[in-house]
């Protein structure tokens, strides 16, 4: 196993930080390294803001299901799906071009991503660790007048980084399922109830397949029907509205 393999197999979502701060060099290596992701049609159909004011970065931590981690991060990154940059070319140019609409938002998003995760991929080879903050995608209106976003922009990453405490380097990363569970070849098929036990009993999640039931029944009150995904799904239902017009 190479460096680069090991790195992916070691990562793991970083939430307790040493009060150390990320250096300007590591900063822009990070930064670099996000920009060399894939691109569809090399447009860089992305925009990225570093978090550098305190108080919006508490603010984003409130907005985020009040984590105050978020806040303790010394670096923040939000990635954003931009279909501003690229029509406001087109019309600079002079160019006649239709608004962008929810195709465009979907490849924007894929940028995005690929970015963000190309940042913490490098992140992680600066022994800098990482966490992904899917509550960006709440409170859409207030998420929008907090960092100015455009109609046609969408926060689709937010990314704190920072030296993991000894805690977090300790905790011992979650386990994934098989290939079996997850890989399927040529075609998709819905997995049969005995394949759905034995990916969770892979993972740790249940020690005998008759605790299936229970224990998916307590994750779908606690996350899929949970208030928080409701809000998360209003807001994402807010932001396509700007590209439906």
């Amino acid at each position: 196993m190479n460096e680069i393999i090991k790195s992916l197999f070691d990562r793991k979502s970083v939430r307790q930080y040493e009060p150390i701060p990320v250096t300007a060099e590591d900063k822009n290596l990070i930064l670099q390294a996000a920009l060399q992701a894939p691109t569809a049609g090399n447009q860089n159909l992305y925009t990225i803001l570093d978090i550098t004011d305190n108080e919006l970065k508490l603010n984003l931590s409130r907005l985020c299901d009040n984590q105050p981690f978020i806040a303790q991060a010394p670096m923040a990154l939000v990635f954003l799906a931009d279909c501003r940059r690229w029509l406001d070319s087109y019309q600079y140019a002079g160019v006649s071009a239709r608004p962008p609409e929810e195709g465009d938002l979907f490849l924007a998003v894929a940028d995005a991503v690929i970015a963000a995760q190309n940042s913490v991929v490098a992140a992680q080879s600066l022994g800098i660790g990482s966490c992904y903050i899917g509550d960006i995608l709440e409170q859409e209106e207030k998420v929008r007048e907090a960092l100015a976003l455009d109609e046609y922009v969408f926060p689709a990453a937010f990314v704190v980084y920072g030296f993991p405490a000894q805690g977090q380097k300790d905790r011992q990363k979650p386990r994934r399922p098989s290939l079996a569970g997850i890989v399927l070849e040529n075609k998709y098929r819905r997995l049969q109830k005995d394949e759905h036990q034995k990916m969770f009993l892979e993972k740790g999640n249940i020690k005998t397949a008759q605790e299936f039931d229970k224990y998916i029944g307590a994750f779908c009150e606690r996350k899929y029907s949970s208030g928080f995904a409701k809000e998360m799904s209003r807001s994402a239902k807010r932001y396509l509205e700007h590209f439906r017009g």
